[in-house]
């Protein structure tokens, strides 16, 4: 039945972009209110343990889907074994102007500026708190536009603050191509001083509420090999958990022939792939061999999954693949991650 997806995805792509994620979302939670979105997919179970966690699965929906956890409990339905909400703000904020997000089909691509648009984590946390799925929630963090780099780490503090009673894992997002400067907190003379914080911050959360949550960072797919050998020591030396490889991408190889090439923001999809996964070897090759990888980026395929996990990835996450693939793919993914 998940045959109906392409009939779907051929209406909906005759929207505009933003207005086709709105609309999916509001048809995805009609649809399972009323039991009925095993006919887009369904669950697989292959039990995995990664950072003290059990996972039904190894696949995942990768922050951005559902920045504010308004439709946790809807996508959870269709199989997946985490669900990452995010990125969230102290503070809501509107992101930045529309026209943000373009689809490059013939590409399998999206490019999307949106700028951490969000309701802000008081609302974040009270649909975390509402939400009856019995998978893995991961938070993912960031700060107000309004926010100077220099202050940046008092909106991740308080970001963590918020969520952690109610977060399973939480990922501190400074990848992101579409926020000023945020990029810049990866470099190894801001990273070590910024993850001090979060780790002593963390270790505070964890007495207060008597359960210890893993915290993950987001990797740029940008950087160079000596930039991520540099991130890996500081990473290493920060009692962090694991590492999210990799956001959207500012390159635009693959898709210059494209309407779209020349709009700013970050990239995703397929042209993102061979990037996504020389930057997972790389890191894998400098961190402690006890971190968690989570693989993002460029996965449309179960055959994409697998080379990612065969590279050293514990799990794998899916965004664009989502849209191009349809629902269908999280149970085609878990199920060869089984199987090999």
């Amino acid at each position: 039945m998940s045959s109906l997806y392409p009939v779907l995805k051929r209406l909906l792509f005759k929207l505009d972009p933003e207005t086709t994620h709105d609309l999916s979302m509001l048809l995805l939670k009609t649809v399972h209110r009323a039991g009925m979105t095993r006919l887009f997919g369904g669950a697989w179970r292959a039990p995995y343990r990664a950072m003290g966690i059990d996972f039904e699965n190894r696949v995942g929906l990768a922050a951005g889907f559902d920045k504010n956890g308004d439709f946790i409990d809807s996508l959870g339905s269709l199989g997946f074994g985490f669900i990452e909400v995010g990125t969230v703000t102290p503070r809501p904020q509107p992101g930045n102007d529309k026209p943000r997000l373009f689809r490059l089909p013939r590409q399998r691509a999206v490019i999307n500026r949106m700028g951490f648009n969000n309701k802000g984590v008081d609302h974040l946390v009270s649909q975390l708190q509402k939400a009856r799925f019995k998978g893995v929630v991961g938070v993912n963090i960031g700060k107000n536009l309004a926010t100077s780099i220099e202050n940046a780490h008092e909106d991740y503090l308080h970001c963590l603050r918020r969520v952690y009673a109610s977060a399973d894992y939480v990922t501190v997002n400074v990848s992101s191509p579409n926020t000023p400067g945020l990029r810049s907190l990866q470099r190894k003379e801001h990273l070590a001083f910024f993850l001090d914080l979060i780790g002593e911050e963390r270790g505070r959360l964890a007495q207060r509420h008597g359960k210890f949550v893993p915290v993950l960072v987001k990797v740029s797919p940008d950087e160079s090999e000596s930039q991520l050998a540099d991130f890996a020591r500081v990473f290493n030396d920060s009692g962090m958990d694991g590492l999210i490889a990799v956001n959207t991408t500012l390159c635009r190889k693959g898709v210059e022939d494209s309407v779209h090439a020349a709009e700013a923001g970050g990239l995703s999809g397929a042209p993102l792939k061979k990037r996504a996964e020389k930057v997972l070897r790389i890191l894998k090759s400098y961190i402690n061999k006890d971190a968690t990888v989570i693989a993002s980026g460029g996965i449309l395929s179960t055959d994409d999954a697998l080379a990612r996990v065969r590279a050293g990835a514990d799990l794998v996450q899916v965004y664009t693949g989502l849209i191009y693939a349809g629902p269908g793919l999280v149970k085609d993914i878990s199920r060869r991650l089984e199987t090999g």
